[in-house]
């Protein structure tokens, strides 16, 4: 398998927007819809109306009788030991729950008077990483659009800030070759179609490429889909979730199950609950405070980073920047040139995140 992901990132950001924005001319089409964490002013932006494209292994892929909650086109499921890890790194605040529309009464949960898809009377969900509007410029573009991107993206190289980590995600090393294997569409070849050139230059997948095959089916219960014991502790949240406004409270919760949760089975460990939900709101501590982020800088240059401590994390302040950032574009005068991606320097790089090499140090 080879893939050309130099300028692309496709499957990293929802790039619907693009399409509909160069389909009536205007760089002032279809806007983000900014999702604000009602607690800390922070958001990550969806599309309004995004079509359904996800990932194998992505219960919602092409499946159109169980809608998600909210509206990621390029939601990447992360396995228990993921969101562990990142629990450990303090990187709460870069990850987000994925909720379902039960397809019938059968398989349904009443929660906010939502049928919620669930097994044996526990809500279903996933984690993964949270896309704030960023200015980006793929495929060949020369002006900067606002996009929902991947929180750990660099939008001035459109490289992944933590591709040779431990805890770069295996879902992201491993595409597309699961979705070849299994003969579905990639993003490479839905961006090649949208924007011409050639980015999956070979689809022969190897052996390796495919070691560590797709969870599918009851595997992925305790490993990538999660179970949550209990209901009632989701009162609100899918509400907020479908309004786009969730609370870090919220994520906390389910990062914590989902930290807890058992290989195959429904069960939940207690003690590792109370764990990663300690260390989820503790890594989100600085992400509580008003429902707006409107007119709030604290925290929003570059210098603050100084002052962190060294376990605070670079992710949420960034997030709330980037939104900050978009809002006060949007509010701008029409015509407003977007900013430029190189912005990322002093919103990401200021606070502490990895620096990516640049495609011409790979050649």
């Amino acid at each position: 398998m080879e893939v050309h992901c130099d300028g692309c990132a496709g499957c990293c950001m929802d790039w619907t927007a693009l399409l509909e924005r160069d389909g009536d001319g205007s760089e002032n089409g279809t806007e983000l819809e900014c999702s604000t964490d009602a607690d800390s002013g922070s958001s990550e932006a969806g599309l309004s109306e995004s079509s359904p494209r996800g990932r194998v292994g992505n219960s919602d892929a092409g499946a159109t009788s169980r809608p998600p909650f909210d509206s990621d086109a390029n939601f990447v499921p992360l396995t228990r030991e993921e969101v562990r890890t990142l629990l450990e790194r303090g990187l709460a605040a870069a990850m987000t729950p994925r909720f379902w529309h039960a397809r019938d009464e059968s398989e349904a949960v009443e929660i906010d008077g939502h049928a919620v898809a669930a097994i044996a009377d526990r809500p279903v969900f996933f984690v993964g990483l949270r896309k704030p509007p960023k200015p980006v410029t793929p495929f060949g573009r020369t002006e900067p659009t606002w996009l929902p991107a991947c929180v750990f993206l660099d939008p001035t190289t459109l490289q992944c800030r933590i591709h040779d980590e431990e805890h770069f995600p295996t879902e992201c090393g491993a595409y597309p070759a699961h979705n070849l294997e299994l003969d579905q569409e990639t993003e490479c070849e839905r961006v090649e179609a949208a924007f011409g050139g050639d980015r999956l230059v070979d689809d022969r997948v190897t052996d390796d490429e495919i070691a560590d095959e797709p969870l599918l089916g009851l595997q992925a219960i305790g490993e990538k889909l999660f179970c949550h014991p209990q209901p009632t502790e989701l009162e609100g949240v899918i509400d907020r979730l479908e309004a786009g406004t969730l609370r870090p409270a919220d994520r906390a919760e389910c990062l914590a199950v989902a930290s807890a949760s058992s290989s195959g089975t429904l069960a939940v460990s207690e003690s590792h609950y109370e764990q990663g939900k300690a260390r989820a709101l503790e890594a989100m501590d600085g992400d509580t405070g008003n429902d707006s982020d409107d007119g709030h800088d604290d925290d929003t240059d570059g210098d603050a980073a100084a002052g962190e401590s060294e376990t605070r994390s670079w992710v949420g302040p960034a997030i709330r920047e980037w939104t900050r950032r978009y809002r006060h574009h949007q509010q701008s005068t029409p015509g407003d040139a977007t900013p430029p991606a190189e912005l990322a320097v002093d919103i990401e790089e200021a606070r502490g995140a990895p620096e990516t090499p640049g495609w011409d140090a790979l050649e």
